[in-house]
């Protein structure tokens, strides 16, 4: 989809006349060729192309070009329901009635990239175990835990056992870049952090090279032996430009085909100023851009100052401001998507429709009536950065100061990941499933952990207050989708009324790239990163 022009902003064109390439890319020209397509995302280097372990968006790009999953969407949308899931590893698939034994017939003959064999039921078994490993994984762990086990049956059949039913499991938690199928000889071979920069999947691309400069990034090259259409590029080379002039300049100039967008006001508008014949391809809904409050550290062990923050913050203002791609949301899952809250059928009690007077008295009450100070970080990328100082300035209308580190993406998301955070936000795109924004947000088995290895509920949820883990339990017992979706609902309203979680708004993901670039299909809808495999020049 194209996005509309609208007035031009004038700051981000002067700044990107008044540059030029070789001041933001320091000397250093991108390696040219047309057998290379090259992508600039907004990252300052690889963090891991581990699809259990990957905390950094950007990265997935990698791993879905790298490894194959058992089902994916249609290129690319969110299917209307299940069973128009795109087969891939898998060739069939079977529920039961109860909806907690799934049995899945598995391609024969697929072989793992540099002479690792074929693909079999071991493997999948292996990845599945290994993903709801406590031991072994984490941020993505919560999303399986109700895989109880993985049967094997023969070399070419697998059956999972799930502890709850689940009607929607094989788009909830088989289509995302996590539900990659690994090689057991390779990870045996190799170890659980050597696989994170060196990948033995059976995608469409091999690994070639990882640069020793992180901007240059990883470059990867046709897989000559893939069992389904062949790479119609011979090479990606996915290139980390953390500043926002030179990557936009990057593709200005033609140094990069496509560009991570800069989801912030006016940018769009500018670049089409710059180049009329850019295509803007955005993802709808996008990423669930939440704000989860840090229960640990006073003064947010306070309900009191928590709700003086949701009321301080005017989340219309916000995606007023980064509009069009960006759209407000009122529960955790968006308007959208099945049982997600409107604007009409949010609970008053916890719409938290903007009020800095009511934000006040509730600080006063608190014991803040001369206001508060704290330290937040978050990341430069411009969706985080640009929220984040619209809430920085909101706030100091109810005088609260919020002392505001802003750190490289990379780096953000490694420190966040081990909860050092205070207002915690996370970008992630779901899919159309009630359940998976709780199971990823809100169990006490997903928080936050000093090592690394724990989920992304980095409020404490559960831990430092009673949570919401006996109604999930209830809502992944529930059979009957719709009887699920009204649990959901109970779920969103009781995170809300404790005030731990604020869901502001879905953010479409915007990539730019060059008209001469065709991609093979239209993006409408889905996860933020899409196959490339088909990508090739006009």
């Amino acid at each position: 989809m194209r996005v509309t022009r609208r007035n031009f902003i004038g700051g981000t064109a002067a700044a990107i006349a008044g540059m030029s390439l070789t001041s933001v890319l320091t000397g250093k020209a991108f390696a040219q060729g047309s057998d290379t397509l090259r992508v600039g995302f907004a990252a300052r280097g690889l963090r891991t192309i581990d699809p259990h372990k990957s905390i950094q968006g950007v990265d997935n790009w990698a791993i879905i070009a790298l490894y194959d999953k058992l089902v994916d969407l249609p290129r690319w949308n969110f299917p209307a329901s299940q069973d128009e899931l795109v087969p891939r590893l898998a060739t069939s698939w079977q529920g039961s009635e109860d909806a907690k034994t799934w049995t899945i017939q598995l391609r024969e003959g697929v072989q793992f990239h540099k002479g690792y064999g074929e693909m079999t039921s071991e493997d999948v078994k292996y990845t599945f175990d290994r993903v709801t490993d406590a031991k072994r994984i984490g941020g993505v762990r919560a999303k399986f835990t109700n895989i109880a086990s993985v049967e094997t049956k023969g070399p070419h059949t697998v059956i999972f056992h799930l502890e709850q039913p689940d009607p929607l499991f094989m788009l909830g938690a088989l289509s995302d870049y996590d539900g990659a199928i690994m090689s057991k000889k390779a990870i045996e071979e190799k170890g659980d952090e050597a696989i994170g920069t060196d990948p033995i999947g059976t995608g469409v691309y091999v690994l070639e090279k990882v640069a020793t400069d992180p901007s240059q990034g990883i470059t990867l090259a046709a897989n000559p032996d893939y069992w389904d259409t062949k790479a119609a590029t011979p090479k990606l080379q996915f290139l980390y430009i953390a500043d926002t002039t030179a990557r936009t300049l990057a593709i200005l100039s033609g140094d990069v085909h496509i560009i991570e967008g800069v989801r912030a006001p006016g940018w769009a508008d500018s670049m089409a100023q710059r180049d009329p014949n850019l295509i803007f391809d955005v993802v709808s809904p996008g990423s669930f851009f939440t704000i989860q409050f840090n229960l640990t550290k006073p003064p947010f062990d306070d309900i009191r100052v928590r709700q003086a923050l949701f009321y301080g913050i005017d989340r219309d203002e916000i995606t007023t401001a980064i509009a069009p791609i960006s759209k407000r949301t009122y529960g955790l899952n968006p308007p959208s998507f099945p049982g997600g809250f409107t604007a009409e059928t949010i609970p008053p009690e916890v719409a938290y429709k903007y009020d800095p007077e009511k934000a006040k008295a509730l600080l006063a009450e608190a014991g803040f009536a001369n206001g508060l100070t704290f330290t937040n970080a978050t990341s430069q990328r411009e969706d985080f950065s640009a929220i984040m100082l619209m809430i920085q300035d909101q706030l100091r209308r109810i005088n609260v100061n919020m002392e505001l580190s802003i750190k490289d993406h990379t780096a953000f998301h490694a420190d966040q990941n081990i909860g050092t955070n205070t207002l915690s936000q996370q970008s992630s795109a779901m899919p159309p499933v009630p359940t998976q924004v709780i199971l990823t947000y809100l169990p006490s088995e997903a928080e936050v952990r000093a090592d690394g290895n724990g989920g992304a509920n980095m409020s404490h949820y559960g831990v430092a207050i009673p949570g919401i883990d006996d109604l999930l339990a209830k809502a992944l017992a529930e059979p009957d989708l719709e009887k699920r979706i009204a649990i959901v609902q109970q779920i969103e309203v009781k995170a809300l009324s404790d005030a731990v979680i604020l869901p502001v708004s879905d953010n479409g993901f915007m990539m730019v790239r060059s008209n001469k670039v065709d991609l093979g299909f239209p993006v409408v809808s889905g996860y933020v990163n899409w196959p490339l495999s088909q990508a090739k020049f006009n």
